[in-house]
């Protein structure tokens, strides 16, 4: 399908549409061990030789979290040490941080079934704003406040693997991050109007394990669609006494990964490197297709790798889902490589995952390697779109 784009005449908030995201999870792990990956990938220490070689790539837009536990050791008073080193760094480089308020964790005190969860979520973003603009008090200021809530909801509210550590409560930790997301938006922009909010939600496909059972087919359908109930409540769609309006979405953020389409109810995993294509397997144009038809907003891939050897082809393969929705006149305005740095896994912590652009082979000396092979593609991705024209 060919879109008319009524986003051309339309200014692309972002400095590069090749985008990097350093892992910035604080949570506590399925033991209940506070993880810190900024600090366990050495990004804290590291940051300004980060910067460098983003820079030397051409990669001047870069997702970042403030780390909730490590701002607010008790309640409403805020330590900005990082948040501020962040600030000078990416000034420094010409960098455009995209801030996530909250990615994964929460302080020690809290969690989202906290009756003062939300209240303090919405002083937290709304001082740093004020922190910000006191340091940058001009240009664009975009804004994730929570990061992934359908997979944090999840995680914590029925697969026990963060806080709360619960089972059959995933709708009623949804509703209460989305209470927290919503007053932290509504405080933000009483300090500053101008903010943009953008979502980063999961992008699956979840489809049924047979098709020649209706009441199958309809209970997936209704299981893929719940992968749009943060977008609903935040628009006002859904539970309006959160008070949710359309104009706190700006850019619909996707984060998608390999393991992103599955059956219902078996949860088979679809695979994505077939060849010929898995008949099952849906393309990213095809889900960012039925996103935009839903919300009609610009959208950012704002998660996507794959750990080990087959990272390369995953990266050719987004590559050109990339080229074909920009050629479909689709609203794409960047792509983000998560994590740009490789990751140790939350769990156990001595595994590492190889699905950045730089690994990390000695956790002591934590030096970078670049992966060749993923740079290379990199390299021919950034000049593909520098060509297109369909790029606002």
């Amino acid at each position: 399908m060919q879109y008319s784009n009524n986003y051309l005449n339309l200014k692309n908030p972002f400095k590069s549409f090749l985008m990097a995201g350093f892992e910035c999870a604080d949570q506590q792990n399925a033991f209940g061990e506070r993880v810190d990956l900024i600090k366990l990938t050495g990004h804290d220490r590291f940051i300004n030789e980060d910067y460098q070689r983003l820079k030397s790539i051409g990669i001047t837009t870069v997702r970042e979290g403030i780390r909730w536990s490590f701002v607010e050791k008790s309640p409403y008073n805020y330590d900005w040490t990082q948040v501020e080193e962040i600030i000078i760094n990416a000034a420094n480089h010409n960098i455009q941080i995209i801030w996530d308020i909250c990615h994964f964790g929460f302080p020690d005190d809290l969690s989202p079934l906290h009756p003062m969860f939300a209240r303090r979520f919405s002083h937290l973003c709304k001082a740093f704003v004020l922190k910000y603009r006191s340091l940058v008090p001009e240009g664009e200021l975009i804004i994730t406040p929570i990061n992934e809530v359908s997979f944090l909801s999840w995680l914590g509210g029925d697969a026990k693997g963060t806080s709360p550590y619960c089972v059959n409560q995933g709708w009623e930790v949804k509703y209460m991050l989305m209470r927290a997301y919503i007053e932290g938006i509504e405080m933000m922009k009483e300090v500053d109007p101008s903010i943009k909010i953008m979502t980063t939600e999961p992008l699956v496909s979840i489809i049924p394990q047979d098709t020649s059972d209706p009441d199958s087919v309809l209970e997936a359908n209704s299981k893929h669609r719940e992968q749009f109930q943060v977008l609903e409540i935040l628009t006002g769609r859904l539970c309006p006494e959160l008070r949710g309006k359309p104009e706190y979405l700006d850019i619909i953020g996707v984060n998608f990964y390999y393991n992103n389409q599955w059956t219902f109810p078996g949860h088979q995993f679809i695979p994505w490197n077939e060849s010929p294509p898995h008949p099952s397997w849906k393309s990213l144009h095809s889900l960012i297709e039925e996103v935009y038809t839903g919300y009609e907003k610009p959208i950012v891939i704002s998660e996507t790798s794959h750990p080990g050897r087959d990272r390369p082809k995953w990266l050719s393969m987004i590559q050109n889902e990339c080229f074909s929705i920009l050629q479909s006149g689709l609203p794409l305005l960047g792509c983000c490589i998560y994590p740009i740095i490789d990751r140790p896994d939350w769990d156990v912590t001595d595994i590492w995952h190889h699905s950045g652009l730089w690994d990390i082979t000695d956790s002591k000396s934590l030096e970078r390697e670049i992966h060749a092979e993923s740079l290379e593609i990199l390299n021919r991705f950034k000049l593909k779109t520098s060509e297109l024209k369909f790029l606002f």
